[in-house]
Order: C-alpha cells, then structure tokens, then sequence
C-alpha cells in the first residue's frame, strides 16, 4: 500500500496543474509542493551538490507544462547523440594517417568489400571453397560470389562521409581543348582531361552493373574432337567456327552459346593452349572489381611500371602482366620475381602451350578474353605492353565509363577514320602479308563494308587505336569481344580491320554500341614507350653526324661571334637558310639596299 500511496503522491504532485484544470480544489497542491522541497532540501543535505540539481528540476517540472518537458527531453537526447556521434569519428581521425584513407575511412574491411578476397598486401586470401575437384570453382559460384560483392560495395561507396556526396559532377563546366601547340612535337599528343579524385570516382561507382540489351545469358563451346570443315576458318584454339555458325552468332537472342577461344576444354588456360598453372588460376579467379591487364610476349616490350596510383588501388585492383617463357627468362636477366611472383604493382603470370605462332596474335587472347579468364571481375582495363599507365584506375573508369553511362571504351586513331585507309597504311607498313588483308578487305566488302562517311553519325571512327580498352564485363560485351577475337582468329591478327564489321552487326540488331574517345585523352593516361627491338637499336646507333649547312646554322644565332670574326659573318651570310630569311622581309627593303656600280646593280644582303 505505501507503493501504491507514493505512487499517487507522485502522480498529485506532478500533474497538479491538469487537476486544477479539471476543476479541482487546489488547497492540497501547496502542502504536497511544500512536503516536496523539503523532502528534496533534506536530499541536499545529505548528497551536497545533487540536491541543489534536484531542487532545479523539480521548479522545472513545476513552471513548465508537460509538453515543453518532452520536447525539452527529446533536445537533451539529441544533443548526447551528437556528441556522441562526433566524439567517434574525431577519435578515428586523429588515429587515422594522413592522406586519402583518412578522407574515406577507408580500412581492410572496405577494401575486401570492393575486392573481398584481395588484402593489403595485395595478396588473394585463398579460401577453401573456392577449389573445387577440378581445382577451380564453377562459373555459377563464382558469378553469385561477384554479385554479392557488387551489392556490398554499393552499401560502402554511399556509407562514406557527407564530404564524398556531390551535388554537382566536378567536372560539369570542364570544356574540351586541343592539345597545346608545341614547335617541338607536331605529331599526337595529349589534350587536357577532367578527372575527379579517386574517392569522388569510387562514390560515383554505379551500384549494379549496366543492363545487357536482348543477351541475358552467355555460353561458350568447348569440344575436344575438332576438325576443320573450311579453308580460311581460323585455328583450333578457335575452334574453327564455320561461315555459318559465325553468322548465327550475329542473331543475339536471349540465351547464347558462341565460339570464344579455349574450345578444347571447359575451364581456359587448362588443357586448352594459352595454359596457365592452376594456382595462378586460382589468384586470377579470386579477382573481383577491376582488374589492370597486360602482355608480353616474345620478348618484343619492356615492361612499365604504372605510376600515379593511389593507395586505395594498390590495396583493391588486380594488375596482371602475362608472359611467355621466352619473356619470362629475358626478365630474370635483370630483374628478381620474388614468391609472390611479382614484378613492381604487376602479378606476373606465365603462359605455355601458345597457340599460335605470331607474339601478337598470342596477346590478342588476354586483350579480348579478359572475360574468360577473369569471371568475377565486373570491370577491365586493358593495357599494351609498350605502354606506361599514368592515371588511377578508378578514374580511368569513371571517366570513361561511368560518366557516359557506356560499357565499353576504346579511343580511335589519332589520323585515320576508314577502313580501307587504314588497310592500306597497314600494307605500306609491312603490317602483314598483302595479300591477306586484301583477302580480308574483300570480304568485308561483299558483306557491306563501305567507306567512313558522316553519314555513320554519332559513330565518329571505323578505325580504333586498339592499345587500350576499357570495359564493363556484361554479356554483350563479352559478346562483342567474343566475336571481335574469333576474326582475329579468322582472318589477320590486325584488329583495326575488324573492329567496325563486329560493332556494326551487332549494332544494327540491338541498340548498343561500342564508344569512341580521342587519341588525344588516352594519350593522358598512357606513356607509349618503344619497343623494345627499336629501343636497343636506338641504343645501338650513334647519332648521325650533322651537315655543313646544319653546323654553320646556330653561328647566325650567335651575333657576338659575327662580330669578331667578319670573313665567317660574311660566309654565313650566303646561306640558303639566310636569303629565305631575308626575302620575308618584303620588297620594299631590297629596293632600298640596291646599289649601283659601273652600269650593274647589286643587291647588298
């Protein structure tokens, strides 16, 4: 009972106003509040400073209104949830280092959201699940693995700080310019391009991967038991498709099942030429998110270490460089792979069993079958082995990719924009034999292939510069690189020819096309070395001795030396390169040097 009687003390005291509201007698209200403060002054006594704080409260309680005390006790909540809230990251800040991972946050756990198996150290976690009896796991695991961490990066790229959020794309009011003029380089060069930070492309990662117009699903054959039916039909890595399975695989449907290189057996790079060892498989299976691929084979480039790339990157992309045996041991010359079998930023991967002959139509296998090869990497960038990659992957990516809203990327040639010009560069050059570019040409041709004209806009170019291709991996351009490998495979190793015959079949049946970005912008983000056969050479060869007439140019530059020496200053007045000079100067001042002497007028230079 006495529970119950506090109880409605508690209740007299603290609504004693809404009782005199009700109308009832206010006389017991005094002596309660009365008992009440001394009840609270005798708490005082007995705590010290707590009574005082108590008494405080209890007038508050008293003078303010039941609804003022919840808003008043919702602030005080709010406000112990802030400081809180901001207490927390204050601490992360000042424990964080410097630099782009304290803008972000970034941790291990966010890198193996974006890169699950892939650590710190740049090393793959080799899980247990992930080898199977055949010592890789299937296609379909490693597909719902990839989607799992698509939707956990989405999660992660919006969770960062309210700094990464933009309202406006920084580089909205970017406006394009030419390259700048230089006396000294009147070939291609690069042209200023916009990148935004590493952290703001990361934020603007799209959250799942582009739609596939008409194509959902993918297969490739395989057959062990192959014979070539036709002349001119490709190779048996190939898998010789005939003229007519080439133009099915031109009816995109649904659900397709197409020729794409290592026919010969079910997992690439086991049994199928261009092998791999499988624990090199394995590494390249774990790879999720984006991958940096590259080549070199038959010794033909040296190899560039990529610069500008950011921490986050190093932790989080993939970078590739394959190899064949005959590169492999020219490299252990001079440079040590250690265990890891790494080279610098690359992962250095060595293939045997090629399957063809020519070095580059070897390294057309890794530039158009990424796919293949990595099956859980959502993006690619494709890099030749002569060039040097400058720019963070992920800017390439939202640069290129994301900010279009496209899923495949590829510059075009700086000079060249039609096919049949390019052939014929490619014939002066000594690309290849004459005679099957011709063959190719004409094939082409009854198939369709006319010249470049404005007439093919907004497709600017029928001619790519192949040395670098950006993509998203989905199926129609899997489709795109499938079908693009297999003329390769059919025809010359020149995939300048093709480019344009497999973009427009495929374009004229869904809407979907391959995007084409200046020579000029990826020349921003690649340094093209030489190859490495003309580099020794340049090495090799002493530089050619001048000529005369170039020795005695830079004494006209020289008006002391002219001075002092007249018979020399009067020689090099009677250069060529003097009298051209002199004759821009314009009429009226060789009309005002003319002298005449016995009859003959001289013209004193």
């Amino acid at each position: 009972m006495s529970g119950v009687a506090s109880l409605g003390l508690r209740s007299s005291g603290s609504y004693g106003s809404l009782q005199q509201s009700n109308g009832q007698s206010p006389s017991p209200s005094p002596p309660l509040g009365a008992r009440k403060a001394g009840k609270m002054s005798l708490g005082g006594a007995g705590a010290g400073g707590r009574g005082g704080e108590r008494l405080l409260f209890a007038r508050i309680c008293k003078l303010t209104s039941r609804r003022r005390r919840m808003l008043l006790l919702l602030l005080v909540a709010a406000a112990v949830v802030f400081c809180f809230l901001f207490s927390s990251l204050v601490s992360k800040d000042e424990d964080a280092p410097p630099g782009i991972e304290t803008m972000l946050g970034f941790s291990d756990q966010v890198r193996s959201f974006v890169n699950p198996v892939w650590t710190s150290s740049g090393r793959p976690i080799i899980q247990r699940d992930s080898l199977s009896g055949n010592g890789l796991n299937t296609a379909s695991q490693t597909e719902k693995q990839s989607d799992s961490s698509h939707e956990k990066l989405w999660g992660v790229s919006w969770s960062f700080p309210p700094s990464v959020v933009l309202e406006h794309h920084p580089c909205e009011n970017f406006s394009f310019s030419p390259p700048p003029i230089d006396r000294k380089r009147t070939g291609p060069r690069p042209c200023p391009v916009c990148y935004v930070p590493v952290e703001q492309a990361l934020a603007l990662m799209p959250g799942a991967p582009s739609a596939s117009p008409v194509l959902r699903s993918l297969n490739y054959l395989s057959d062990d038991n192959l014979i070539s039916k036709e002349s001119n039909s490709g190779s048996l890595f190939g898998g010789y498709p005939s003229l007519e399975e080439r133009d099915k695989s031109y009816d995109i449907k649904d659900s397709m099942m197409v020729h794409c290189g290592f026919v010969r057996g079910k997992i690439p790079g086991v049994n199928t030429g261009f092998d791999i060892d499988r624990a090199d498989l394995s590494e390249m299976w774990q790879c999720q998110g984006i991958v940096v691929a590259s080549a070199i084979f038959g010794n033909y480039d040296i190899m560039q270490q990529p610069e500008n790339i950011s921490i986050f990157s190093k932790d989080t992309v993939c970078f590739f460089m394959f190899l064949d045996e005959e590169t492999e041991a020219a490299i252990k010359n001079t440079t040590t792979i250690d265990n890891t079998k790494r080279i610098g930023l690359w992962r250095v991967v060595v293939v045997r069993n090629l399957p063809y002959s020519d070095a580059r139509r070897n390294g057309k296998v890794p530039k158009l079958l990424l796919h293949r090869l990595f099956p859980n990497v959502r993006y690619s960038i494709w890099i030749d082995g002569k060039l040097k990659l400058v720019r963070d992957p992920y800017q390439l990516l939202e640069r290129f990719l994301w900010r279009k809203n496209v899923s495949f990327a590829i510059s075009r040639h700086y000079r060249r924009f039609d096919v049949f010009e390019e052939a014929e560069a490619n014939k002066v050059g000594g690309k290849y034999d004459n005679a099957s570019i011709d063959y190719q040409i004409e094939f082409y041709k009854r198939e369709g292939l006319t010249h470049y004209s404005s007439a093919k806009l907004p497709i600017t170019s029928d001619v790519p510069e192949g040395c670098v291709i950006i993509r998203e991996h989905i199926p129609i351009t899997n489709l795109f690189t499938c079908l693009w490998f297999n003329e390769v495979d059919r025809f010359t190793s020149r995939d300048q020819l093709s480019f344009s015959t497999v973009r427009d079949k495929i374009r004229t049946r869904v809407n979907w096309t391959a995007d084409m970005f200046l020579d000029c912008e990826r020349r921003d983000f690649v340094v093209q070395a030489y190859h490495r056969e003309l580099w020794e050479q340049i090495l090799r060869s002493p530089p050619p001795p001048l000529s005369p007439s170039v020795r005695q140019q830079p004494r006209k530059m020289l008006p002391d030396n002219t001075a002092k020496e007249p018979g020399k200053a009067s020689a090099s007045k009677r250069l060529p390169a003097k009298r051209t000079r002199d004759k821009k100067s314009g009429s009226k001042r060789a009309h005002r040097t003319k002298v005449t002497t016995g009859g003959k007028e001289f013209i004193q230079l």
